[in-house]
């Protein structure tokens, strides 16, 4: 695509270009923001997104790479500082707003190329102005890791020199003026001692390209000085102001470069197969005649329901159907409209809006309906959008989609509103680290110390395209995706903070693959937690559902989606019950979070050969939300969570929907009264082994 790339002279502008070219795409152009005139701050302006030292410098950026240079003056301030950028006039981003506003009519480019690595106040600021005037942008080294990034640049001929600055081990007289390659060394120890960013990510330093593969000319600094701004005794600050700069024509090859090989791919080792378990591969049906429970003959997809309100504000909302039939005369939008209209209202009657909705799972009848289903559902939802799960699965005829979701709200009144506040990752920009939310829904959503992230396909981060190699590469990059976006919304959470995960998969011969992976990840994080105090990790892991359904957006084989907890893996509660009867087995798990904020209770059934073909369904059905009140009820003392999803993963060959929906309403209204969570049904292909439900329940 024509790119646009907002340059500020440091190294990080500049070698994100190259990235951009490196992947295929046209730098046509170079935009800069610079002081006004009239600020009296003529070097440097203290802004929370630009970096203006060296900003004199930068009208040779547009000879020595030969292309037009667009530069506005920044009349803003930082005014709206949140985590969430709107619109306000008086902002600094207002102004890049204008700027990038006349190069798009000027110049018809597509996309941005931006240098952030870690700033999510500048990412989220710069994705606001491309989402408004419909531009992508590039940020291809967001969230790289530092010293290998730092490195690259180094080995891509980046030429930059340090300019600026403002750190502890920092100082002006002996590193001003100094080169990356000179520097290394020293930030790398640096880091080491003081966890100083080794790219200058927390302002640290600044840096100016003097050179680069992608420049026909290169930039010589003839004389400069430098300028002292704060004489502190630890950490001074101060810059190089340029007083004499000049260009120099470089050799005929200057053109042509590499960059290091894309981060994205993976490759599959015949060391990442494991040997699966019997148990695991899929089981012939057992030909069983249910004794039916007293049929009523009502449609499970249009039972809508929800949980109880839980203490901590919390509430599941299921059973949301866009009913289509064709020969009705009404179309699918239509259909989708009168779904989310339905679930408006019933939200509305609790007190709720939808932008209190935090994970939305989608479960549709057919994947090719996706495109007509999310026109309508980016309509709902405004800039922090939910994260959301979308599989197609077994729908009866005549209904377009299914959806449940959870949703929360605190009393304002309460003094746990700052425990609770909810921090949105919604990262737009394509880059190398994980797939960009280009869709509405965000990657995940934090509430207190829970985190809800949204499903993951192998999708390679800078094309946006499925990886390629089948089921064991789309396994490990989609589950490297679920790690990444963990790590970016808490710095040291990884797999073994997972409480609850389900595993989508569309082959049946995939769920032993699923499972390995899974087990070598937690083993992996195992390794790096101290061996000493981790014995056995997979015993304070969350509760994988592995189930097999019939497609999966862009083709793909496997989704993974997880609920994680940033607490302690080895202070949580677990605990596992079985019991055996004629005919069947139930096995129930139950995971609770050190903190007591949450847990996550597994429920399975499965067939044993019967001794007889006819079994009554009400036993087993009994048995098994019998057995979920014990889990319930074996909840710590103080904690206060509640049952508020019982999602049932059933064979749809086995049973007949409607008849396990009234049983299982039954028993749970039963057993658990006020606290009867919303019940959900999911038809599937397949569950692993001799399985024929799983339930998974949600409690917080």
């Amino acid at each position: 695509m024509r790119v646009v790339a907002l340059i500020s002279g440091g190294k990080d502008s500049c070698y994100n270009m190259m990235q951009c070219v490196a992947a295929g795409h046209q730098i046509v152009a170079l935009a800069n923001l610079r002081p006004a005139e009239n600020t009296g701050q003529t070097d440097e302006l203290d802004s929370y997104m630009y970096q203006t030292v060296g900003h004199h410098a930068i009208d040779l950026y547009a000879d020595a790479l030969d292309l037009p240079l667009y530069r506005g003056f920044i009349k803003g301030t930082s005014v709206n500082t949140g985590r969430v950028y709107t619109t306000c006039q008086e902002d600094e981003v207002e102004d890049l707003y204008h700027l990038m506003k006349l190069v798009k009519d000027k110049e018809g480019v597509e996309g941005v190329s931006v240098g952030a690595i870690l700033s999510d106040y500048q990412r989220v600021r710069v994705e606001d102005v491309c989402r408004r005037l419909n531009l992508q942008p590039l940020a291809y080294l967001w969230r790289r890791n530092q010293a290998i990034l730092l490195k690259e640049m180094i080995s891509s001929n980046v030429q930059a020199i340090i300019i600026k600055v403002a750190a502890f081990g920092l100082d002006p007289d002996k590193h001003l003026g100094k080169t990356l390659d000179q520097m290394e060394p020293y930030l790398l120890e640096l880091s080491e001692k003081y966890g100083v960013h080794v790219c200058g990510e927390g302002g640290e330093y600044e840096t100016f390209t003097l050179d680069c593969p992608l420049f026909k000319k290169k930039i010589v600094v003839d004389a400069a000085k430098v300028v002292v701004h704060s004489a502190d005794a630890f950490a001074p600050v101060a810059y190089l102001r340029f007083l004499k700069l000049n260009l120099e024509n470089k050799g005929e090859s200057s053109g042509t470069f590499t960059v290091n090989s894309c981060s994205c791919e993976v490759s599959c080792h015949d060391d990442d197969i494991f040997p699966s378990s019997e148990e695991d591969e899929p089981q012939k049906n057992i030909p069983v005649i249910w004794k039916s429970l007293k049929h009523n003959s009502l449609d499970f997809t249009k039972m809508f329901g929800s949980s109880g309100k839980s203490l901590s504000g919390y509430q599941w909302f299921s059973g949301i159907t866009a009913h289509f039939l064709p020969s009705k005369g009404k179309n699918a939008q239509e259909a989708a409209r009168e779904a989310f209209s339905s679930l408006q209202a019933n939200m509305t009657s609790e007190g709720l809006k939808l932008k209190d909705i935090i994970l939305v799972h989608l479960y549709m009848k057919n994947m090719k309906d996706f495109n007509v289903i999310n026109s309508v559902y980016v309509t709902e939802f405004d800039l922090c959008p939910p994260a959301r799960v979308c599989v197609e699965t077994l729908l009866p005829d005549g209904v377009l989609f299914c959806i449940d979701c959870l949703a929360h709200k605190y009393d304002v009144a309460t003094d746990d509103v700052l425990r609770a506040e909810k921090l949105v990752m919604h990262v737009q920009s394509i880059s190398h680290w994980a797939p960009a939310s280009i869709g509405p829904y965000s990657q995940s959503i934090k509430v207190g110390d829970v985190l809800y992230c949204a499903g993951q396909i192998a999708l390679v981060p800078c094309t946006m395209q499925l990886v390629r190699g089948g089921i064991w590469t789309e396994a490990i990059v989609s589950l490297r995706h679920v790690e990444r976006v963990l790590q970016a919304m808490s710095q040291k959470t990884a797999l073994h903070h997972v409480i609850t995960a389900s595993c989508y998969v569309t082959d049946s011969k995939h769920i032993p693959i699923a499972r390995s992976i899974w087990q070598k990840k937690l083993r992996a994080c195992k390794k790096v937690e101290d061996s000493e105090t981790y014995h056995d990790v997979t015993a304070v892991c969350g509760l994988l559902a592995v189930v097999v359904i019939s497609h999966l957006p862009r083709d793909a084989a496997i989704e993974w989606h997880v609920v994680a907890v940033v607490d302690d893996p080895l202070q949580r509660k677990h605990f596992a019950m079985k019991m055996l009867s004629e005919g069947f087995q139930i096995e129930c798990e139950f995971v609770e979070s050190s903190s007591a904020s949450c847990a996550s209770i597994s429920v399975r059934l499965s067939l044993i050969s019967p001794s007889t073909s006819q079994l009554h369904l009400d036993g087993p059905l009994h048995d098994l939300v019998a057995m979920f009140r014990q889990a319930v009820e074996k909840l710590s003392e103080d904690c206060s969570a509640s049952p508020l999803s019982f999602r049932a993963f059933f064979k749809e060959d086995v049973f007949d929907a409607e008849t396990l929906q009234t049983g299982l309403q039954e028993y749970l209204e039963k057993y658990l009264g006020k606290k009867t969570p919303a019940l959900i049904l999911v038809p599937v292909v397949d569950l692993p082994g001799k399985e024929v439900i799983h339930i998974t329940c949600w409690l917080s």
